[in-house]
C-alpha cells in the first residue's frame, strides 16, 4: 500500500494512503443500448519553441494515440470540440490537421469520431454579418464533410455577438442545416464553459432559449442526429429530451448528472457525449457494458465514484475543466508531461490537483498507482511542496 504527502486546500500537508483498487481496462466494441461519445484532449509539444499566448504546438503522435485508446474502450471520440481546447489555445489551422488525422485513424482502425464546425477563423468585430458567419459555419462544415466526416455543429462566438435575437439564430441554423450533406449533432454549449456564449439562442432565461433550439430542431429533423446540451441543467435536459421529434437522440453534455441522465427513466434516456468521458473512460465503458446486460446496480456502481471527481474536475471556473483532464491523462502515462497549449496547466492550483489525485484513486482511475504517485510528487516538487512516498 502506497501513501503520500499532499496538500491541503488550508495550506497545510496531509499524509493520504491509497485506497483505490484500479479498474480492470479491458479492449471492447461499442455498447449496444447507447451512444457514447468521448470529447477528447490533446496533447501539446513541450519541445517546440513556440509563444503560447499566439501559437499552439501539438504532439500529433501522443493525441492520436490516445483516441486509439478510447476508440479500443469502445468509446466514440468527439473530435476538436471544447475538451481539445478549442478556442482556449487550439486554432482553426491546428484543428483540421487535428480532424484530418482524427478521422483517418478512425477509418483505419474502425473507430467512430464526429467532429466540431464553428466558426472560431474569424471574428466577431465590426462589419461581420450574418451572412459571414453562415459561410464560416459552411466552410468548416465542407471541410470535415469532404474528409468523409460527420460533423458536430458547435455554438458559435461570432454568431452570439453579432446576432440581435432569436430570429437570427433560426436563420443562420437553417441555412447551414439545409447546406449539409448529413444529419449532424447540434451542440449547445453554456456560458459557465464559455462565457462568451451569454444569452445563445437569443434568451438569458433558458427556458425561452430552449423553445429557440427546438424550434430550429423540428423544422430541420431530418439534418439533425442529435442535440448535445451542456448547461449542467439535469431537469431542463429531461424537459427538452421529452419535446425531441422522434428521430433526435438527445446527448448529455452535463458532467454533473449523466448517471442518471443516460440510465435514464420510462423509457427515455439521453445518449452521452461528454468531456468526462475522456478523464474516466474505463469506467465509462465498463459501466455501459453493465447497462447492455440489463446490470443497473452494476452500471450505478461503477460511475458513483466518478461523479465526486467530475464535480470536482469541472468546478468553477468550469472552462479550466480541461486542466484536469490533462492531469489525469498525465497521472496514467498517456502522456509524458503536464503541459497544455496555452499554457493551461497553470489554470488549477495544486491544492486542486491533489484533491483530483485523492478521488481519481478512491475511483480506481489511477491504472499504475505507483506511476501516479511518483508523478504527483513531479508536480508537488515543481510547486515547491515536500513530499514522499512510503510502501506499507
Amino acid at each position: 500500500m502506497l501513501e503520500l504527502r499532499l496538500p491541503t486546500r488550508d495550506g497545510g500537508l496531509e499524509t493520504y494512503r491509497l485506497q483505490g483498487q484500479p479498474l480492470h481496462i479491458e479492449k471492447r466494441p461499442p455498447a449496444r443500448s447507447r451512444v457514447a461519445y468521448a470529447a477528447a484532449h490533446v496533447v501539446a509539444d513541450p519541445w517546440q519553441d513556440v509563444d503560447p499566448s499566439s501559437a499552439c504546438a501539438v504532439d500529433w503522435e501522443a493525441t492520436i494515440a490516445y483516441r486509439r485508446h478510447l476508440w479500443s474502450l469502445g468509446l466514440a471520440v468527439a473530435e476538436a470540440m471544447d475538451t481539445a481546447q478549442r478556442g482556449m489555445g487550439l486554432n482553426w489551422e491546428a484543428c483540421q490537421e487535428l480532424i484530418r488525422l482524427s478521422i483517418a485513424e478512425a477509418e483505419a482502425c474502425g473507430g467512430q469520431v464526429a467532429c466540431g464546425a464553428g466558426t472560431d477563423h474569424i471574428s466577431a468585430g465590426p462589419g461581420v454579418t450574418l451572412a459571414d458567419i453562415e459561410r464560416a459555419y459552411l466552410e468548416q462544415c465542407g471541410f470535415i464533410e469532404g474528409l468523409g466526416g460527420r460533423v458536430i455543429l458547435m455554438a458559435s462566438r461570432a454568431l452570439a455577438k453579432v446576432a440581435q435575437g432569436p430570429e437570427d439564430y433560426v436563420r443562420v441554423y437553417g441555412r447551414v442545416l439545409d447546406e449539409v450533406s448529413q444529419p449532424v449533432i447540434v451542440h449547445w454549449l453554456g456560458d459557465m464553459f464559455d462565457p462568451a456564449l451569454e444569452n445563445y439562442w437569443g434568451h438569458k432565461d433558458p427556458l425561452r432559449a430552449m423553445d429557440v433550439c427546438l424550434d430550429v430542431i423540428h423544422r430541420h429533423a431530418d439534418k439533425i442526429d442529435g442535440i448535445k446540451i451542456s448547461l449542467l441543467n439535469a431537469n431542463l435536459e429531461i424537459q427538452m429530451r421529452r419535446q425531441l421529434p422522434e428521430n433526435v437522440r438527445m446527448y448529455t453534455g452535463d458532467d454533473f448528472h449523466y448517471p442518471e441522465l443516460i440510465l435514464g427513466q420510462g423509457g427515455s434516456y439521453s445518449h452521452a457525449l461528454l468531456g468526462i468521458f475522456d478523464a474516466i473512460a474505463p469506467a465509462a465503458s465498463a459501466a455501459l457494458y453493465a447497462l447492455d446486460a440489463g446490470d443497473v446496480e452494476g452500471y450505478q456502481r461503477i460511475l458513483a465514484p466518478t461523479v465526486p471527481l467530475s464535480r470536482h474536475i469541472f468546478r468553477a471556473p468550469t472552462r479550466f475543466y480541461k486542466t484536469g483532464v490533462v492531469f489525469l491523462s498525465y497521472l496514467n502515462g498517456y502522456q509524458s508531461h503536464f503541459r497544455m497549449v496555452g499554457g493551461m496547466e497553470s489554470m488549477r492550483s495544486v491544492p486542486h490537483l491533489a484533491e483530483l489525485f485523492r478521488l481519481a484513486d478512491v475511483a480506481g482511475l489511477l491504472r499504475d498507482p505507483e506511476l501516479a504517485v511518483h508523478r504527483m510528487q513531479q508536480v508537488l516538487a515543481v510547486a515547491g511542496v515536500e513530499s514522499w512516498t512510503v510502501s506499507i
